[in-house]
């Protein structure tokens, strides 16, 4: 098997979303997952043409929806120091409860839904 060259800071396979309010949902990400810029190239001065947000050793790529583009959402699972924590502190920010914190087999585990249509399902393990 040949090995793939992938670009430093990269993974193999990395979520590309793309959502109304791009700008919105970049903020988002720093206020709940407490994400780090990694790239923006702005379209104009109010539409995000691309943008990539750094969370730990993950990279989440999103750009704005247009006519030639629409909306496409995904489902995210994300491990975090503190379920409980960042599941309030989403809700704070307008996301729509799925699930709530619960103690699972494989930790403790809740379910939100961002105001971009995106699904997170948030788990931390002690």
């Amino acid at each position: 098997m040949q090995s793939l060259n992938i670009p430093q800071g990269h993974q193999q396979v990395m979520p590309y979303l793309i959502v109304k309010n791009a700008a919105g949902f970049f903020h988002f990400m720093q206020a709940v997952f407490g994400a780090t810029e990694k790239m923006k190239v702005m379209r104009d001065e109010y539409t995000i043409i691309h943008a990539e947000m750094e969370l730990g050793s993950s990279i989440i790529m999103f750009t704005d929806a247009t006519n030639e583009f629409p909306v496409q959402t995904a489902g995210l699972f994300i491990y975090v120091d503190d379920c409980d924590a960042v599941y309030l502190k989403a809700l704070g920010l307008q996301a729509k409860s799925i699930m709530p914190p619960a103690n699972q087999d494989y930790g403790r585990s809740a379910g939100i839904s961002d105001p971009y249509g995106n699904t997170w399902w948030v788990t931390s393990v002690k």
